[in-house]
């Protein structure tokens, strides 16, 4: 349903460029802009530690309107006190002024390492040019602009109709390390050209937030300044969708599997991944209990360094289960890897199917499927493996 070659939404363009806060030189500085002041949605970090920018655009994305999202990368301005609330507050201004919009209208959004100062000078060098730069059908050079340890840029689209009237969804995220719900080191700004309802459009990207980058983990780590926002510009034109219409389940059909292909992406490019785990568990309690099961196994660190290994360890994963706090009858566990069955009546298969599970364990993208017997609950979780290079990588991050 998704489609990666969408590369703009109607009434929307978009700007990037290096302003000097990576030390790297690379792209570090985004817009994305609406042309009209755009409805609006939604969801932070729940971390207790809270980024002077979340905490600058969350009450403003409250008031439900919002018309540019100014995003940097190489600095989170989090831990920064009051001086960091002024920076936020001062970047805001400075791209309503170049935008020519209130700056109520600005959200702020910012990655990268905690407790440095913003460089608010080379937002101020910086901010007249990028505005200028502002084009059509260019979302990826926002994805660029926005990586911090990603190792590729995230852009993912869908395309749906109301009332007669095409429109498009297209979303852009970044994030490989500190992923886990709820939410993550992640940021996520979701485009749509579609009429959306005050109530629907909130509804709608609670679900599929919930659906998507709040079923992944890479490493149990949430973060300071994570934030996922939907605008809907209404320039497609459609009579305005509203809950509960079949229009309504169609576009929450296409924004889950953007958000779901997004969500996916940062677990495949999880800090030194080689593999994408989907894990699946059934015949729970209630979907509550097959989600908190699922994640318990996808956040073991046991069950993730046997993914690295190759190893059809499903002793770490019946035990992941059984701390997990759902409702587990030992005799009437089973598990799958792929279509391998490993575990029948909670007791080993045998060592020649196991055998085959571990060539399972080879590819890069694999299913192990939990099943409780108990019940109609089902869920799903994405997990990484855990490799060298993820303590490589973040042992060497600031430096």
């Amino acid at each position: 349903m998704t489609k990666s070659d969408i590369q703009g939404v109607a009434g929307f363009s978009f700007a990037a460029c290096s302003a000097g806060i990576k030390k790297s030189g690379k792209p570090d500085l985004a817009l994305i802009v609406s042309e009209t002041p755009a409805r609006c949605a939604g969801v932070f970090t729940t971390n207790k530690v809270v980024a002077a920018p979340v905490l600058l655009s969350a009450p403003r994305i409250r008031k439900g309107q919002c018309q540019a999202i100014l995003v940097n990368s190489g600095n989170a301005n989090a831990c920064t006190g009051a001086q960091g609330m002024q920076d936020a507050l001062r970047c805001g201004a400075l791209a309503g002024e170049a935008l020519g919009i209130a700056e109520d209208l600005v959200a702020v959004s910012s990655t990268g390492v905690i407790g440095a100062p913003l460089p608010v000078a080379r937002f101020e060098a910086a901010m007249a040019p990028l505005a200028g730069k502002l084009a059509e059908n260019c979302i990826d050079v926002v994805a660029q602009a926005i990586m911090t340890t990603d190792s590729f840029a995230k852009v993912s689209g869908a395309a749906g109709e109301a009332g007669g009237k095409p429109y498009t969804i297209l979303g852009v995220a970044k994030g490989a390390g500190m992923i886990h719900p709820n939410m993550a080191t992640m940021l996520g700004f979701v485009m749509t050209d579609a009429e959306l309802e005050p109530a629907f459009i909130d509804a709608a990207l609670r679900g599929a937030v919930d659906r998507s980058f709040n079923s992944i983990t890479v490493d149990r780590d949430t973060s300071t300044n994570d934030m996922v926002l939907l605008l809907a510009n209404g320039k497609a034109g459609n009579p305005a969708i509203a809950v509960g219409s079949p229009e309504a389940q169609q576009f929450c059909e296409r924004l889950d599997a953007v958000l779901l292909d997004l969500a996916k992406m940062i677990v495949r490019d999880g800090e030194g991944a080689t593999k994408l785990v989907r894990i699946h568990v059934c015949g729970a309690k209630d979907d509550a209990e097959a989600k908190q099961a699922a994640c318990s196994v996808a956040t073991s660190n046991l069950v993730k360094t046997a993914f690295f290994g190759e190893d059809a360890n499903w002793g770490r994963i019946i035990a992941a289960v059984g701390y997990s706090g759902s409702e587990v009858d030992p005799d009437r566990i089973e598990i799958r890897f792929g279509d391998v069955s490993v575990v029948r009546h909670g007791v080993t298969t045998g060592a020649e199917l196991e055998a085959k599970a571990t060539e399972v364990l080879k590819t890069p993208e694999f299913t192990v499927t939990v099943d409780l017997n108990l019940g109609g609950g089902k869920a799903d979780y994405y997990t990484s493996d855990l490799t060298y290079d993820y303590v490589k990588i973040n042992a060497d991050y600031r430096t």
